[in-house]
C-alpha cells in the first residue's frame, strides 16, 4: 500500500472516500478523528506528504510541481469509488493541482472539492518579507492560531516542526498558478468568520476554477475553525456528501 495514504479507519463498504490534504507545516494525523464524526458511508483518508512524521526520513519535495507529481502518481488506488478532495490551507493548493493532474481515466471519480482556509491558485502570493526566517514564520504561524502555534511553544519539538515549515513555505513561495482547464466537479470554498489570511471574498473567487456548481460557506472560526469548532465543518461535509434521503 502507498506511504502517501492513510485510512485510519477503513471503511470498505463506504460509498464515497474523502481524500484530505493538510495544511503547511501539517500532517495526515490531522485527520485522525473525523471518520467518528462523519457517517459510515464516507471513508477518510488523509495525504502524508514527505518529511513528516512517519515520513520524517523521505526528503521533502523541492517544490509544488514535485509534491503534485509524485502524489497523482500514488492516488489511483484510492479512487476505486467516487472521491470528494478536501484541502486545508496549502492543502487546498495541493488538492486543485493534484486533481488537475489525475489522467483523464480518472477524472470522473472526483466528485466535489472543498477549498479551505485558501486564497484560490491565481491569488496565492508568497509570504510578506517581514514573515521570512524562521522567527518570521513562527510569527506568522503563531499568528494563525491552532494546535500548530501551541506546538511551537515547546522547544523541544520547535526545530522538528520549524524543518517541516521551511519545505512547506518554500513550497508556497515558488507557486505560480499555470492557467489551464477548471474543474468539472462542484466545487464548496470555505472561510473562517474571523481569518485574515482568507476571507469570505477571497473564498469567493474559487468559483472561477469550477464548470460546475459552487457554494461559499463561512463557518465560525479563524485559519483553523476546523481545530476550535469542528461540528459545523463536519455537518457541512455530512450534508454535501452524504445527504439525507428525502422524506416521503
Amino acid at each position: 500500500m502507498s506511504t502517501w495514504f492513510r485510512t485510519f479507519v477503513p471503511r470498505p463498504a463506504a460509498r464515497l472516500r474523502l481524500i484530505c490534504f493538510p495544511h503547511a507545516g501539517g500532517a495526515a494525523s490531522a485527520y485522525r478523528g473525523w471518520a467518528e464524526m462523519l457517517p459510515p458511508s464516507i471513508e477518510v483518508t488523509a495525504v502524508q506528504y514527505p518529511g513528516r512524521q512517519d515520513r520524517i526520513m523521505v526528503e521533502q519535495a523541492p517544490d509544488m510541481d514535485t509534491l503534485v507529481r509524485e502524489a497523482t502518481a500514488e492516488i489511483e488506488p484510492f479512487l476505486d469509488r467516487p472521491v470528494a478532495f478536501f484541502g486545508h490551507s496549502m492543502g487546498a493548493t495541493v488538492a486543485y493541482e493534484v486533481a488537475r493532474s489525475l489522467p483523464r481515466a480518472l477524472r470522473p471519480a472526483l466528485v466535489h472539492f472543498f477549498a479551505s482556509a485558501r486564497k484560490a491558485p491565481d491569488d496565492c502570493a508568497p509570504l510578506a518579507p517581514e514573515f521570512r526566517g524562521d522567527e518570521g514564520m513562527l510569527r506568522y504561524v503563531t499568528g494563525l492560531g491552532g494546535n500548530a502555534g501551541m506546538l511551537l511553544a515547546h522547544e523541544e519539538l520547535r526545530e522538528l516542526a520549524l524543518f517541516v515549515l521551511r519545505g512547506d513555505f518554500h513550497l508556497i513561495d515558488t507557486y505560480t498558478h499555470r492557467p489551464g482547464a477548471p474543474l468539472t466537479c462542484p466545487v464548496t470554498a470555505i472561510s473562517g468568520s474571523y481569518d485574515a489570511a482568507c476571507t469570505r471574498a477571497d473564498a469567493a473567487a474559487w468559483e472561477r476554477y469550477t464548470t460546475g456548481a459552487f457554494d461559499l460557506r463561512e463557518l465560525n472560526g479563524g485559519h483553523f475553525y476546523l481545530e476550535s469548532a469542528p461540528e459545523g465543518l463536519m455537518a457541512l461535509l455530512a450534508d454535501t456528501l452524504a445527504p439525507a434521503p428525502a422524506a416521503h
